[in-house]
């Protein structure tokens, strides 16, 4: 069975970069309670820490009433060679969380929120924070059930408008931006040619519109700062799932899954 493993911020007296075999670790309060109160995990027993940039440590529970445990050995991942990231439109019904728990599941790196002309539902004044602190939170548990030593970036929402000046300047500095439109021409055939000559450290943007679809006026725009526009195969796909039938793909094509 894999080993539990949890992403801990570094504090005072936790630093990953000064982790070394036998280094006695207090665990965050969070992460004790989870891991002893909940999963109850007694001494002895292993897991791993993660510092969501790619450092794994691999520890053992030295004391459940102090919450100690002991470093056994340290290693560090390798970011992967072309980014990922998911801009996925609000949608009712909670499809937008079940959309970026997948994603950060299937490997995406960030993940922006998009207020659409057409998303029902709306991030305005206290409640934009509250639900951007929400995103957040499962894409920490995901990247927890899910054994990531990366943890993906969540930043702050964007409008239509925002969004596609932004585009423009990933674009600008050799990002690729793709829109998933059901009423799109090119074939996702097409887009793979492209995606396989993406540049190193680049990032693949996929572009999800909301239960409504994305409107004409957006992905005219998106175009016309050069981003790229396809469909995936006949069927049609929803909001909680069509960025991570793409980031599946895209995994395939940037060689994560080999």
């Amino acid at each position: 069975m894999t080993l539990p493993m949890f992403v801990v911020r570094e504090t005072h007296d936790l630093k990953f970069a000064d982790a070394k075999p036998q280094t006695l670790w207090t665990l965050p309060q969070p992460v004790a309670q989870h891991a002893i109160k909940s999963m109850r995990l007694s001494e002895g027993d292993q897991l791993q820490l993660c510092d969501g940039n790619g450092t794994r440590v691999l520890a053992s529970i030295a004391d459940t009433t102090s919450a100690l445990v002991r470093v056994e050995s340290v290693s560090h991942d390798e970011s992967p060679r072309v980014k990922l990231g998911l801009v996925q439109a609000l949608a009712k019904s909670g499809r937008d969380e079940q959309a970026i728990e997948m994603a950060t599941e299937i490997g995406v790196d960030t993940v922006i929120p998009w207020q659409s002309h057409r998303s029902i539902v709306q991030w305005k004044g206290n409640k934009a924070e509250k639900a951007l602190g929400k995103w957040r939170d499962i894409v920490l548990a995901a990247t927890e059930q899910s054994r990531r030593s990366f943890m993906p970036e969540v930043i702050a929402m964007k409008t239509s408008k925002q969004l596609v000046s932004w585009a423009d300047e990933r674009i600008k500095e050799r990002d690729i931006v793709l829109v998933l439109h059901q009423d799109a021409t090119d074939t996702w055939g097409e887009f793979e040619a492209v995606a396989s000559q993406a540049s190193e450290n680049s990032t693949i943007w996929v572009v999800v519109g909301p239960e409504g679809g994305i409107s004409d006026e957006e992905v005219d725009a998106l175009k016309n700062v050069g981003a790229h526009v396809c469909v995936i195969g006949h069927n049609i796909l929803r909001a909680s799932s069509a960025g991570s039938v793409a980031l599946t793909l895209l995994s395939r094509v940037t060689g994560r899954y080999v």
